[in-house]
Parts: C-alpha cells; sequence; structure tokens
C-alpha cells in the first residue's frame, strides 16, 4: 500500500522581509517526517507561498506550528499588498499526493482547524471540498472584504467563524484569520503583459476565467449591473473552466499581469491557459511576454506543455525529459522574470532521494569503472538492461531524425510514435539497470538474516526463496522488453532514413545480445528456487523469448545485407 502522503501550500501575509519568512517557514522543518519543497515570496503582492509534503499527522503538526509563527510574527494591522488577504495566514490548503483521498484531507483539515481555533484563537473559514456550507466553497466568498472588512464580518450570524473565536479582539485584529481547506492541486500561475495596465489585463482575464464577466447597461465596466430572474448579477462567461483570474500591476517588475489559479489542470492545463491568454491578449494589442509560476508543478504538467508546443510545430514528442522541460520552459516564457530551475520547482524532482545512489546517474565512464571494481554487483542482468537501453536508443534516434527529415514533413507523427514508444522501452531498461541490483542485494540480504532458531531459519528460507524469484523476474522482463524493443529498430530499417541503417542494425544487436545476457542470468538464478512450478512456467517462458529474439536478429541481418 502507497505511503500516505499530503502537501500543504499555506500562502503568509509577508513577501518582502527575508528573515522573517525563513523563520516562519523553516518551522516546519522541526517536525520529524516533514520535508519543506519550496518557499516563493512574492514583493508585490507582499505573500509568500510555501509548500511542504509528508504524511497527514505530520503535516498538520507542522502546519499548526506555522500557522502559531505566522501569528506571533506578522501584524495585519500594517500588512498592504496587491494580493486578496484576511490573515497572517491567510490560506492553508492540503493537498492529497498518495494514498489518501480528498474526503480523507478533509478530515485532517478540520482537524487543524479545530486546533487552530482552540488553542491559538485564530478565527477560520473551511473551505473547498472542506467546507462545511455551500456558499464556503468557494475563496472568495469566505475572504469577501478582507482584513478591512473582518471586524464587521465575523459579527453577522451567516458568516461565523467554522473555528476560533467570532469576534474581533485585540489577538485577531493582529492575526486576522485563516481559511483552511482540502483540495486538488492547484497551480497559480501568472501570465506577463507588456502592459502596465491592470485595466486592460483584468479585460483578458475577464476572457478567460471560468466567471468571465458580469453584464452591464451602457459602460461595460462602470454601467449599472444587469441582474437575472433571481437578482444576480447576469455574467457572461469566459472560454476555459476550472480557472480564476484578476489583472494587476507588479510594480516590482514593471508590468502587468493576469494572476490565475488553476484548479483542477485536468480540465484546463497551464498551456491552454496561457496559449488562449496570448490570443485574447493579441486581439486587444498587447503582447503576453512570458509567464510566472507560484509554487510547484507536478512533473506531467511540464510534460503536457512541451507535448502541445511540439505538435503546433509538427516535431517529434519522442524525445528526452530533460529536453521537454526545457521547451516547456521556453514556450511559456516561466524565465522571463527571474530563472526557472526544474529541479526546484517540479514537485518529483524534489520528493526524489537525493541520497539514492543510481548506475544510471553515472557517467558512462563511471558506470564502467563500478562495473569492472570487486564488487559483485551491477552484473551480467544490469550490464544487459544498459546494453538494451542503448539498443533502443540508437532506434529512436533514427525516428526522430526521420521524422525531421525535410519533405518527409507528411510522415512526421508516424516516426514521433515510434520515438516515443523507444523512449518508453528505454526508460523500462534504465529502471531495470538499478532495480536488477537491488535484486541481487536483496538476495545478500536474506542469507544474513539470523538462522539460530527454528522460526528464524523458516523466516529466513522464505525470505531467501522470495528475494531470488525477484531476482529471476528482473532479467525476465529485460528479455521482454528488450525484445519488444526490437520492433523499432525493425520499423526504421525499413522505413526510417536509409543513411541510419548501419545505426538501427546496432541497435538490434544490442537488443539481441540484452536478451541473450538476461537469459543466462533467468536461467541461472532459477535453478536456486525451490518451487518447481514456478521454475518450469518462467525457463519456458524465456527461452521462447529467446529463439524470437534470435530470429529477428536473422531476419534483419539478412535484410541489411541485401541493402548495402
Amino acid at each position: 500500500m502507497d505511503k500516505k502522503l499530503i502537501e500543504c501550500v499555506p500562502n503568509i501575509s509577508e513577501g518582502r522581509d527575508k528573515d522573517k519568512i525563513n523563520e516562519i517557514a523553516r518551522v516546519v522543518e522541526t517536525v520529524a517526517g516533514v520535508k519543506l519543497l519550496d518557499i516563493d515570496p512574492g514583493y508585490a503582492t507582499n505573500r509568500t507561498v510555501i509548500t511542504f509534503v509528508g504524511e497527514p499527522e505530520q503535516v498538520i503538526e507542522a502546519a499548526f506550528i506555522l500557522i502559531k509563527k505566522a501569528a506571533e510574527l506578522i501584524d495585519m494591522r500594517i500588512h498592504s499588498g496587491e494580493h486578496p488577504r484576511f490573515g497572517a495566514t491567510d490560506v492553508c490548503p492540503l493537498v492529497p499526493i498518495s494514498g489518501i483521498s480528498l474526503e480523507e484531507t478533509a478530515v485532517y483539515a478540520h482537524k487543524l482547524g479545530e486546533r487552530v481555533g482552540k488553542e491559538l484563537g485564530i478565527p477560520g473559514y473551511f473551505y473547498e471540498n472542506a467546507a462545511k456550507e455551500t456558499k464556503r466553497v468557494n475563496l472568495a466568498n469566505c475572504r469577501s472584504g478582507e482584513y478591512e472588512g473582518l471586524k464587521d464580518k465575523l459579527t453577522k450570524p451567516e458568516w461565523k467563524p467554522d473555528f476560533g473565536p467570532a469576534q474581533f479582539n485585540e489577538q485577531v485584529s493582529k492575526s486576522g484569520a485563516t481559511a483552511i481547506s482540502a483540495r486538488d492541486f492547484l497551480i497559480a500561475y501568472n501570465v506577463n503583459l507588456n502592459t502596465t495596465s491592470t485595466r486592460r489585463a483584468n479585460a483578458i482575464a475577464f476572457d478567460i476565467r471560468e466567471a468571465g464577466r458580469i453584464v452591464r447597461e451602457g459602460n461595460p465596466a462602470t454601467g449599472k449591473k444587469v441582474l437575472d430572474a433571481k437578482g444576480e448579477p447576469l455574467r457572461i462567461p469566459g472560454k476555459l473552466k476550472a480557472v480564476k483570474g484578476i489583472g494587476w500591476y507588479i510594480e516590482e517588475y514593471g508590468i502587468a499581469q493576469i494572476s490565475y489559479n488553476l484548479t483542477n489542470i485536468s480540465i484546463t492545463s497551464m498551456h491552454i491557459a496561457f496559449d488562449e491568454t496570448c490570443k485574447s491578449a493579441e486581439k486587444r494589442g498587447l503582447r503576453v511576454t512570458g509567464s510566472e509560476l507560484i509554487g510547484l508543478i507536478p512533473l506531467q504538467a511540464m510534460l503536457d506543455a512541451a507535448d502541445f508546443y511540439l505538435i503546433k510545430q509538427e516535431r517529434s514528442l519522442g524525445i528526452s525529459e530533460q529536453e521537454k522541460i526545457k521547451i516547456a520552459i521556453k514556450s511559456l516564457g516561466l524565465d522571463d522574470l527571474k530563472p526557472f530551475n526544474p529541479k526546484e520547482k517540479i514537485i518529483e524532482y524534489l520528493l526524489k532521494d537525493q541520497n539514492e545512489k543510481k548506475l544510471i546517474d553515472l557517467s558512462a565512464a563511471d558506470l564502467a569503472e563500478e562495473t569492472a571494481s570487486e564488487s559483485m554487483a551491477p552484473g551480467g542482468g544490469s550490464i544487459s538492461a544498459y546494453v538494451g537501453a542503448l539498443g533502443v536508443s540508437l532506434g529512436t534516434m533514427v525516428a526522430n531524425l526521420s521524422a525531421h527529415k525535410a519533405g518527409w514533413d507528411n510522415q512526421w507523427e508516424t516516426f514521433s510514435n515510434w520515438a516515443n514508444k523507444g523512449q518508453e522501452y528505454k526508460n523500462k531498461l534504465l529502471f531495470l539497470v538499478d532495480e536488477d541490483t537491488r535484486s541481487f542485494n536483496k538476495i545478500i540480504e536474506s542469507f544474513r538474516l539470523p538462522k539460530a532458531s527454528s522460526e528464524e531459519k523458516s523466516i529466513r528460507r522464505k525470505a531467501i526463496e522470495e528475494a531470488t524469484i525477484y531476482a529471476t523476474d528482473i532479467p525476465y522482463q529485460v528479455m521482454e522488453t528488450a525484445c519488444a524493443s526490437m520492433e523499432v529498430m525493425e520499423a526504421m530499417i525499413k522505413d526510417g532514413l536509409p543513411n541510419s541503417l548501419s545505426d538501427a542494425a546496432v541497435g538490434i544487436l544490442c537488443a539481441r545480445t540484452a536478451v541473450v545476457g538476461a537469459y543466462f542470468n533467468v536461467r541461472i538464478n532459477a535453478k536456486d528456487i525451490k518451487d518447481d512450478t514456478y521454475v518450469k512456467n518462467i525457463l519456458t517462458k524465456a527461452k521462447k523469448i529467446y529463439e524470437q529474439t534470435i530470429k529477428i536478429e536473422t531476419e534483419v541481418i539478412a535484410y541489411i545485407d541485401s541493402k548495402m
């Protein structure tokens, strides 16, 4: 079962005093098991987005002490900034990452809010999926009036806080209120314009955001609101669903921006919001110069953006993850205002265990040296997987070259599909490079288990058997993957660039070596397994793959010889 992980993204009302920001953010690191991922201050908004992740109980403990520290160091009576706000910790959303549902996350939001109200005396509201009544689902409703209207708001029965005191006492006048939620992953995303006009930025925001713009009589900016049958303002909906947006002027950069909240990126992605904003800006005589990501983003959102622009250019999608990240950054202008470091902004990169040493992260020379050392791992299984990865990389290279060949424009999508397949095979084989070594290490660990008692001996025998089976499964997966990957090289030998025939041929030979090498590992590991049924089954399947591979190699070499 996946470990339960939630992300917390508190927004504090301080974006200028770096010492104060760091003192507030760093308190989360005092909670064991919580990882601080990002601190993203904004000078003009006078607001900082902090991101940390961990298991639920640890995260709400860290959130509690952050809210407490923010209330101690931030005085809302003297706060000003471009962004709407009503408290020192203005919002504190909890986001399910893995192993936990949105409904379960809402329970933790309620637990956090109750504690904030009782122990800190800070009032607040539950919003989005933690909301306890419909009108409080929308954060804008909960925060309406902002800090300046909070004193009056707390006295209204319909806006009695969900937690904390319903009075604007001395403490609350300093801390303000806090909104706590459970929500899906939200991207805070600003688009930069070549203007200083907030009014024009707002006009584009109204074009794009789901809520659109209010219909008015006469002057569209100052005219009387037109009401519907229920007495509510009539609206012209915007272009995109699950998008909130406003325009503002950022003195720090000397430009106007459109500030978006993309509340469901499976409905409206970052690149679609950017692209539609570009279209709307152009119609209004403005130009988008780039964009700014506040906080963190999932890796897939960046890869999807790269694919979107590659398709527009009729370029192959079968390129490396690193190249796609570069394309996404440049296409969206994410480095327009300041450098964009993927290692600091992409959540999966931040969650990686930096202490884990992987073979595939070594240089080619260092991998050779590591293999040549006295250590028994990496051995033939890992090297077979790596050779297979090199083989399909050659096939992928030919596919990418073919996709971009002048005069072959009508075939770019076909070659792109082959390159994409090649990348998938390559990534699986690279994973198996390290997994083969890990599987060998599990066998060693099993043999080191204690064996003093009969019970310990039984546990040890079972562990050795399970580890040996796993160490046999991994090279079998190498065989399967390397053999399947030969389809990429076969297609490129027949239909790809004629001048790259030898490259694809070398790819076939590498794949064949990977299969044969992994086959040897399957056989040698299987001989120590006690489960006869398993052994017979895997050896039968492995032999079939081996024979199929030799047949493909023979046919391909004959074809190549006929062409040379």
